[in-house]
């Protein structure tokens, strides 16, 4: 089972790390609309991790990775 996600991770205002993961991203998704949305959801307070405000974007990445399920019943 091949999966993708993006995981963007923030700050809040205490300094703490915060990781949102969002799963199956479009194909076609750019750089741009990522660092978009990230601000967006700074700027905005949309979240707000142990009840702090998200204060710095930090970094984001695409992460592929393939699982291989193995049915150990004898």
């Amino acid at each position: 089972m091949d999966e993708k996600k993006i995981v963007m991770m923030f700050k809040n205002a205490l300094g703490n790390s915060f990781s949102l993961t969002v799963e199956d991203p479009r194909e076609d998704l750019v750089e741009q609309e990522i660092i978009d949305a990230m601000n967006l959801i700074k700027d905005k307070n949309i979240f707000q991790p142990k009840g702090y405000d998200i204060v710095t974007c930090v970094s984001a990445k695409v992460v592929d990775s393939t699982t291989t399920e193995y049915d150990l019943e004898v």
